[in-house]
């Protein structure tokens, strides 16, 4: 998919926040001279040819009391879509994505404390019989990407 300049206007537009109010598809497409059916549907084009890898809202779940770790395993080329089937069935694992690298599986660990990160890494240890390494965030980093209209 090719981004026009009307999606590259909406995306940038997106990545400042959705307004809180009855119809934010609406008040975006307003600001845009788009409807909101168009807006909605230009959003739902750019998912499905995977222009945008995921569309939702982002939380700072250690800001609400909650715990969040990036992991990482080594898993067998040849386990990988099980070990995957295994690791995703935990509901605290935010993505899950393969790398080509020792550690080719990495996901993110979600938890509503800090404490319990510890207990599902283990809990996906157990299950897959494979360690699981944790990344805890020692810093964050804001990538404002921009496309020109």
């Amino acid at each position: 998919m090719e981004l026009d300049a009307t999606d590259r206007a909406l995306l940038n537009r997106l990545q400042d926040g959705i307004p809180l109010v009855d119809r934010p598809f609406a008040a975006v497409g307003e600001e845009l001279g788009l409807s909101e059916d168009a807006v909605l549907a230009r959003v739902a084009a750019m998912k499905g040819a995977g222009v945008l890898s995921r569309f939702g809202p982002m939380f700072h779940a250690e800001r609400m009391g909650g715990g969040l770790t990036l992991a990482a395993m080594a898993v067998p080329a040849e386990d990988f879509d099980r070990v995957a089937g295994q690791v995703n069935a935990f509901p605290e694992v935010a993505h899950n994505y393969a790398r080509e690298h020792a550690l080719n599986m990495w996901f993110v660990v979600a938890t509503e404390t800090p404490e319990r990160v510890a207990a599902v890494c283990a809990a996906i240890e157990e299950r897959t019989g494979l360690p699981v390494y944790p990344f805890p965030k020692l810093a964050e980093y804001y990538l404002n990407l921009r496309f020109k209209a």
